[in-house]
């Protein structure tokens, strides 16, 4: 256990001289590897088998299908139809287009499956209409920063994929445990804004009426995307095909509609393409290495370690996981939420598991606070990435306004630890 924990030091030492987490988590879990058996070959193995079983593995397809699927469709001008036919219903009230940033925001994350990307893409989309009719750039800013957090968590989402692959839990038991969660997030994102508006009425003015034709039309014009959602999202549910085979329908799919609506030409097209495989390099990289890693922690003990000294503290079980989810609060004021999926999961599941935890509702549990290390200070992800996109706005004022938003993420989490069945409803009804 002591050798895991110095490997632990080496890690952060690493990451904080700026070394990238995939180089960071490979040298640890190589060199520590050889440490503990004394022999480069066997570490040399070890590391050549784990890159080729990973890379083998069929299951894992799904990311880059994912991902491809959710850059054709930003391409074809979801997040503008998505924000208009929200908008349409919900601009006219006060503080309506916040709300209407936030439900666009779901929609667009359920096919884009990244908060990152769905906070930029959103901030260009709602910011100025929300400008236009004088909302402070606190609420704002922050309903755009807290409603991309809903990216890692409403299916198709590339972080269960991942928490699936490490741990070896169902994928679709996973999706299906993650929609509930997810619409209770918009829910009590929605309550938010209608609480600063009740604090300060004059943070989001109401918008123009839109009539039903209008807002019609709006709807109709997300139909062909909501169509391809439920196709994937269903026939993964009902069991009509795999995850695998989903990822694949749904990236055809987002294709024909983008050619439908004119979007691509192959300038268009080869940009998408070089995003996916950028982005799939970057995770399959991490992946990897992190899987080293926890040969390494694996070898020198630390989960069986760690599971022995919790047994022997006597403690409620429930105590223990809310110790796990108070260390991924303070992890998440210095990690980002990929890097912290990967350092922790290897350690923490085999405890979750040994104390008799349902490993589908913790790993909804961990995304969800991931999902609040997002917009936690003082790294905040989600924040920065809409700094980028909107220079005029301070750091500060947008964490000033996700305050509200953030108690809401922790009201959601403490919710699912204490009510299992939110969660878990939607698995044992299905499957």
């Amino acid at each position: 256990m002591i050798e895991a924990l110095y490997g632990f030091a080496a890690l952060l030492i690493l990451a904080f001289l700026r070394v990238p987490l995939a180089f960071a988590m490979g040298i640890v879990g190589f060199v520590g590897f050889y440490y503990l058996t004394g022999n480069w070959s066997a570490a040399e193995s070890m590391a050549a088998r784990r890159v080729i079983d990973t890379a083998m593995d069929y299951g894992l397809s799904v990311i880059p299908l994912f991902i491809l699927m959710g850059n054709l469709v930003s391409h074809a001008g979801l997040s503008d139809a998505l924000f208009r036919a929200s908008n349409g219903f919900l601009g006219h009230r006060k503080g309506g287009q916040a709300m209407a940033t936030i439900v666009a925001c779901g929609g667009f994350s359920a096919i884009c499956g990244s908060s990152l990307a769905t906070c930029a893409t959103m901030g260009r989309v709602a910011m100025p209409q929300m400008r236009k009719y004088g909302y402070k750039d606190t609420l704002a800013s922050a309903s755009i920063a807290a409603g991309g957090t809903l990216g890692i968590l409403i299916p198709p989402s590339v972080m269960l994929v991942i928490y699936g692959i490490l741990t070896e839990t169902s994928i679709r038991e996973l999706f299906a445990a993650g929609f509930i969660p997810g619409i209770l997030g918009i829910v009590l994102y929605l309550g938010s804004v209608k609480w600063v508006m009740w604090r300060d009425p004059d943070a989001g003015p109401a918008g123009e009426r839109i009539e039903w034709p209008e807002r019609l039309k709006a709807l109709k014009s997300v139909g062909d995307t909501l169509a391809l959602f439920v196709l994937v999202i269903g026939g993964i549910y009902l069991g009509v095909f795999t995850p695998t085979e989903a990822a694949g329908i749904g990236a055809m799919g987002a294709f024909l509609i983008a050619l439908w609506r004119r979007a691509l030409t192959p300038q268009v097209l080869m940009n998408v393409l070089m995003d996916t495989v950028r982005t799939t390099a970057m995770l399959f990289a991490v992946v990897l290495t992190a899987l080293i890693f926890a040969n390494f922690i694996n070898r020198a003990g630390l989960p069986s370690d760690l599971l022995a000294f919790v047994n022997g503290l006597d403690i409620a079980p429930f105590l223990v996981i809310l110790v796990i989810l108070a260390i991924y609060v303070l992890l998440g004021c210095v990690f980002e939420s990929m890097s912290m999926l990967l350092l922790t999961v290897p350690v923490f599941f085999p405890v979750v598991a040994g104390l008799g935890f349902d490993l589908v509702w913790f790993g909804i549990l961990v995304v969800i606070v991931i999902e609040i290390s997002l917009i936690t200070p003082p790294v905040g992800m989600n924040v920065f990435v809409l700094r980028a996109v909107l220079p005029d706005v301070s750091t500060g004022t947008i964490f000033r306004g996700v305050t509200p938003f953030w108690v809401a993420g922790m009201a959601r989490a403490l919710l699912v630890l204490v009510f299992p069945g939110i969660v878990l409803f939607l698995p044992q009804l299905l499957y």
